[in-house]
């Protein structure tokens, strides 16, 4: 590339899709940098996914879910740090950090633009002639339908997997029925407190989809409601047995409110608020009457069901990436190089090495997806992590190799990531340690930021 094409490249912006936790601290850490981001965000506010699960108390104190270049940005606008000892709710996160760092950030925040397409100007992903010297075009819609095309120098993908939760059909796809079924499906932890949720699910016969620790979070906040609505039951169903290690640590558990939480899923089993139902694995979704009716693909059917809450994890968008070229693992959908080192087969968030640019590199220079999505399908998410992937990666772009390749994490022996904590009571409120956990998200995402297990991301 010649000087003056270099020097037209570097002009244009990096642009970074979503404007969640990590998101955000890529736009810090390019500022920091002396580069120019652009953070483009869906939603109406900062952390918009994470406002979902406003309502669920991270496993990560303040101190690991603040990152220290946003922290830097922030201090001279007078910003006021929670205490670092504290747990805050994905509510607390959004609006006592993220949002005012967007707000310190300014115009370098668009909200209302979705990113529909992103590709080398002028290249599709088949073309090799002169690629890497174009710079990247990003398609956005804006909330009014208008269409836009913004130029990038490079592209950072922290969009999440919040907005693909993965389906009720042990085959991965939906189930029969499944989409017909809407109206009585929902993917997210209920929040119990709003009196309209509430009301859906009191005195009723609700199924509880899901193994982790969303799943234990519906399955607690629905036997506290049977206390005080007599009727409601959940079904909790689960494709395997229960085991040793169902429940999770328990008292021996390094995080005590995660250990508390899967005691609490325990014990609405024992006391009868919840009946498991093993080896079941949903192929299809019926109805009946005005109920559901859920059967495995062994012909089993299980007792027809008012609501159905399906916690089974989530998976990345990738459908506006595909005109550029992404080295991908073929069962995590992470990139290739750091799939082996956050496989859930094998590790738990606290087993994570850190990592930047080089394990988040793809064919396609200067594309890199960082944050949860990074992950893919693994759950196994830091938010400590997500801030370092991005420190690398803006030392990357900067020409900094030297310190893009220096870790500069230690991640907390805190044990295995697995969700959120429990809903915002007076209680975990008061009881600081006893109300977080290492992955600094929400239970229904089961990462390691706010939101139902991350930490929305």
């Amino acid at each position: 590339m010649n000087a003056s094409a270099t020097g037209q490249l570097r002009q244009l912006p990096v642009v970074v899709i979503g404007a969640g936790p990590v998101g955000l601290a890529a736009a810090a850490h390019l500022v920091e940098r002396g580069l120019a981001p652009l953070v483009l965000e869906a939603g109406p506010s900062a952390g918009t996914a994470v406002r979902e699960w406003a309502h669920v108390r991270l496993f990560s104190p303040w101190a690991e879910v603040i990152d220290p270049a946003a922290e830097k940005l922030l201090a001279p606008a007078g910003w006021i740090r929670p205490d670092s000892a504290a747990y805050p709710t994905g509510g607390d996160w959004a609006e006592r950090y993220l949002q005012p760092l967007a707000d310190v950030l300014g115009d370098k925040v668009r909200y209302g633009a979705t990113v529909t397409g992103v590709a080398r100007a002028g290249r599709d992903r088949i073309v090799d002639a002169d690629r890497h010297e174009q710079p990247f075009t990003v398609h956005i819609q804006l909330a009014d339908g208008r269409e836009e095309r913004i130029g990038a120098r490079a592209v950072i993908d922290a969009s999440g997997t919040w907005s693909a939760p993965g389906p009720l059909g042990a085959d991965g796809l939906p189930a029969l029925g499944e989409r017909a079924a809407a109206d009585r499906v929902s993917y997210r932890v209920p929040d119990l407190r709003d009196p309209a949720v509430r009301a859906r699910y009191a005195g009723k016969r609700t199924a509880v989809v899901g193994s982790g620790a969303s799943a234990f979070t519906a399955l607690a906040g629905l036997a506290d409601l049977a206390e005080e609505a007599p009727g409601t039951h959940a079904a909790w169903v689960l494709r395997r047995g229960i085991g040793a290690h169902t429940f999770g640590g328990g008292e021996a558990d390094q995080l005590p409110a995660r250990g508390a939480l899967g005691l609490r899923a325990k014990a609405a089993v024992e006391d009868g608020h919840a009946s498991a139902v093993t080896g079941f694995r949903t192929q299809a979704v019926e109805r009946d009457g005005d109920r559901l009716v859920l059967v495995a693909e062994d012909g089993r059917r299980l007792d027809p069901v008012d609501e159905v809450v399906a916690l089974t994890g989530f998976r990345p968008d990738l459908s506006f990436l595909s005109e550029v070229r992404l080295g991908l693992d073929e069962r995590l959908q992470a990139p290739t190089a750091l799939a082996p080192l956050i496989d859930p087969n094998v590790h738990s968030c606290g087993t994570v090495h850190p990592h930047g640019v080089n394990e988040l590199a793809h064919p396609e220079r200067d594309v890199y997806l960082v944050g949860m999505k990074s992950y893919g399908r693994a759950r196994t998410f830091l938010a400590l992590t997500g801030y370092e992937q991005v420190r690398s990666v803006a030392a990357a772009l900067a020409g900094d190799r030297e310190a893009a390749e220096r870790v500069e994490l230690t991640l907390p022996e805190t044990g295995v990531c697995g969700g959120a904590g429990l809903y915002d009571t007076p209680d975990t409120a008061a009881q600081g340690s006893e109300a977080g956990g290492c992955c600094g998200a929400p239970a229904t995402l089961r990462i390691g930021l706010a939101a139902p297990t991350s930490g929305g991301c």
